[in-house]
């Protein structure tokens, strides 16, 4: 139970079902502007996003953004080991907020926060008011729901507990403006679309020459797209005798009555160049936004030294193999 002390003093507005004159985009846009105007922190950390550096890698067959942005070390280099995670004080609980810091409660079980040290222009946190493990089998309807309310102008990422969530302890998304992911673009690629699944009113589709695995599930029946993520959840977890959920990060996207979820199914959370030393150490940690094509460094050495070869590297190291995921896909046609 949480206690009402802890949640009203946070509350900026309130969103649920019955929200009609007001969308929960306009919403995250009125409290965006009232943290910048109070907060301190997030002051700086968006002021700090206007000098990062960026630059693009062609590789073979997409291409990749690179961000130079020193301030990400702390989510980058964060200790996900079960023993820090359970000594440190979890950051997403409202008791351990910042006093400034204020968020929309949404539908009376997840609150909607700026992220003060920001990837994207505007970077939303949207966490459950319970500390409880993240999870997606159980949150999945949760996701589409939110990618509805925040569309057409967001999209909704999930990063698994054991492959980018810095805080695994603690059920969270987060929202990023709709585009700012290279993936989301070559995802709707005629050409690059290989489709595996067509019933029900259910899609499903990989991507050609992509270096990593990729699963693309379009639906326009809420019901029917929970099902299939289900049984494709339950038929991964068989098949590989897995004790614990898929290592996979996840988009969500709904636009013109479509959902779109872009899956990407992993093997291992970090490459091992995250754990050389010297020069030969690379702290890239991939995350969905990784995944998706944004890559984030925060050294200003390892933006330099990118390059095409590297980066299919990493995404073939980190992503599950081609013969696991047709494996999965078999069995769900």
């Amino acid at each position: 139970m949480i206690e009402a002390d802890h949640i009203y003093p946070r509350v900026f507005s309130h969103f649920n079902s019955a929200s009609k004159n007001d969308t929960l985009s306009k919403m995250c846009m009125e409290l965006f502007a009232q943290q910048r105007s109070v907060w301190n922190q997030m002051q700086k950390g968006y002021a700090d996003l206007e000098f990062v550096k960026t630059r693009e890698v062609v590789c073979n067959g997409f291409t990749v953004k690179l961000q130079f942005n020193p301030k990400r070390i702390i989510s980058t280099g964060a200790n996900t080991d079960p023993k820090a995670i359970k000594e440190r004080e979890c950051f997403l609980c409202l008791e351990h907020l910042p006093k400034p810091q204020k968020g929309i409660l949404y539908r009376n079980e997840y609150f909607v926060l700026c992220n003060p040290i920001p990837i994207f222009p505007v970077h939303f946190t949207i966490s459950n008011i319970r500390h409880i493990p993240q999870n997606f089998a159980s949150s999945a309807e949760v996701m589409l729901d939110i990618a509805r309310d925040l569309s057409p102008d967001y999209t909704v990422f999930y990063n698994g507990p054991k492959c980018g969530a810095s805080a695994p302890d603690h059920l969270h998304f987060q929202a990023s403006p709709r585009l700012a992911i290279p993936v989301e673009c070559d995802a709707v690629d005629v050409k690059r679309r290989k489709r595996f699944y067509y019933r029900d009113h259910v899609a499903g589709f990989t991507l050609a020459d992509y270096s990593r695995q990729v699963v693309i599930i379009e639906s326009t029946d809420k019901q029917r797209l929970l099902e299939f993520i289900q049984t494709m959840l339950m038929k991964w977890t068989e098949l590989f005798h897995l004790s614990e959920e898929p290592m996979m990060n996840i988009l969500c996207s709904y636009q013109e009555e479509l959902w779109r979820l872009i899956i990407f199914p992993r093997c291992k959370h970090r490459p091992d160049l995250y754990s050389k030393s010297g020069d030969e150490r690379l702290l890239i940690s991939p995350a969905a936004v990784d995944m998706g094509g944004l890559i984030v460094t925060p050294l200003e050495k390892d933006f330099m030294r990118i390059d095409e070869k590297l980066i299919e590297d990493i995404f073939i190291e980190v992503s599950e193999k081609q013969e696991v995921v047709s494996r999965i896909l078999e069995a769900l046609v």
